[in-house]
């Protein structure tokens, strides 16, 4: 058996294992970070990378441009990004090179200037490189088989973009985006911000990367100092910071969600936060939480104040046979709206059923125990998740252990980290509105309330649930 028919048999595999095409067709080893974004564009059809300077975004890139193109039916590829010289000599030249480091693709395939084609299928079969200029460069294009890669995607205008993701309509039709992490606003932003929902995204800091020189990170982060925007975005693959007016900053929630704690089997008393949906599109939200880790999110859909009852019920109990430790739930519910009806049925049940919980109903609108600062209860709620987030941070940066644990739950820290606040003229901080919020286009923040509720534990809860 020849080189090109052993090829052929292993398309199947390559297909679902891009990395070993890497490794075999022309001896890419990849990091463990390109391993994840590889196995994510198999199963997905959005995946945003941001990334700090030279951890090898370029060669991964080549590597998914020639996987596509070699291992599907009449595929297009199309390669774009904000500048000529960024495609051409960057992103097309990486191409070029891996290319020729494999004598059966330099057989299959021809590479010119501008496109990479089939070798007698230059019409349907094709990589070509589009400067990310105007809207009409991405357009036109449509194949069962399609991929669009923006290289430093954060500096591709939101017209350009809305024009690539309207092109994006085939099953099989995939968008890999890459770049440092330079603007707050932006169709690259929002994919690790609100729209993460929809994206499988990733984060690499060029410390963490075997590829990266040490010496220039040193030069760079003596030069403009470790906590600059310019080290954020060219050294830790940060966004620079946040927005003044964001509540929760997306670094600190994403660093709670990528750490893992134990359950502290120490602890007597469980905590349940739970968000009752008010509206059709909204979700009923139900989070565990023991000590400082927060356990998986339910989450439900369309269900009256008597299923989202048996289903807090039955929560709190899967939750004492599974931690037997645990002596007593406490159940935060948001008592706004429809949540008080689920309030009073709770405390039926619990009074029938005998069981060890307590009710605490939560009112938004309430008197903050920190009156000082918070302009109400709901605001504090919040203020006291994003003070354990920030301990969280100072711990990490002090080598010291981790004191939040998140669900890995991309709806849920889209939500935390796009809400804003504002400071009221007696100075206290209040959050915006929910109703402000989807004016916005922002989904309610179900998901983030519910882990606020199952964190929050106010002053005076003892005696209230007496």
């Amino acid at each position: 058996m020849n080189k090109l028919e052993l090829f052929k048999k292993k398309i199947p595999l390559y297909r679902k294992e891009p990395w070993t095409f890497a490794r075999e067709v022309f001896k890419f080893e990849p990091d463990t970070w390109q391993l994840q974004v590889l196995a994510d564009l198999v199963d997905h059809t959005h995946v945003s990378v941001r990334s700090g300077q030279g951890v090898g975004k370029t060669g991964l890139e080549a590597v998914v441009t020639l996987w596509f193109l070699t291992c599907f039916p009449y595929p297009k590829v199309i390669a774009t990004a904000p500048t000529r010289q960024q495609l051409h000599d960057v992103l097309w030249a990486e191409i070029s090179k891996w290319q020729s480091k494999s004598p059966l693709l330099k057989k299959l395939l021809k590479w010119t200037k501008t496109k990479i084609y089939m070798r007698k299928y230059e019409e349907r079969w094709f990589a070509t490189a589009r400067t990310a200029t105007k809207p009409e460069n991405m357009q036109g294009f449509h194949e069962d088989y399609m991929l669009f890669i923006i290289d430093e995607a954060s500096g591709v205008a939101d017209d350009i973009m809305e024009a690539i993701l309207g092109t994006l309509s085939g099953q099989h039709n995939k968008l890999l985006m890459c770049g440092n992490p330079t603007r707050t606003s932006g169709t690259f932003y929002d994919s690790h911000n609100k729209d993460r929902h929809h994206y499988r995204s990733h984060k690499v800091s060029s410390m963490d990367s075997s590829r990266t020189s040490k010496k220039n990170i040193d030069m760079l982060l003596e030069k403009y100092g470790h906590d600059s925007d310019v080290a954020r975005v060219r050294v830790y693959g940060e966004f620079p910071r946040a927005e003044a007016d964001t509540f929760i900053p997306l670094e600190i929630a994403e660093l709670a969600k990528d750490t893992t704690i134990p359950v502290d089997k120490s602890i007597t008393i469980g905590d349940l936060g739970v968000d009752v949906a008010r509206f059709g599109d909204d979700e009923t939200i139900i989070v565990p939480r023991i000590g400082d880790k927060a356990l998986v999110i339910k989450a439900y859909r369309k269900l009256d104040t008597t299923a989202t009852t048996g289903h807090v019920i039955a929560q709190g109990k899967a939750m004492m046979k599974d931690n037997p430790h645990l002596k007593k739930i406490y159940i935060k519910v948001d008592d706004s709206g429809v949540g008080g009806g689920v309030t009073d049925q709770l405390k039926e049940k619990i009074r029938e059923q005998k069981l060890p919980f307590k009710v605490y109903p939560v009112v938004n609108n309430g008197i903050a125990d920190d009156k000082e600062h918070y302009e109400n209860v709901g605001t504090e709620q919040w203020g006291v998740l994003r003070d354990m987030l920030n301990d969280n941070l100072s711990a990490h940066l002090q080598g010291k252990p981790s004191v939040v644990d998140l669900p890995d739950d991309d709806k849920l820290i889209s939500q935390l980290t796009t809400r804003k606040y504002r400071m009221t003229s007696k100075g206290k901080i209040a959050l915006e509105r929910k109703e402000d919020m989807k004016k916005r286009g922002l989904q309610s923040p179900d998901r983030a309330d519910a882990v606020v509720l199952a964190f929050y534990r106010p002053k005076d809860k003892v005696s209230i649930l007496k």
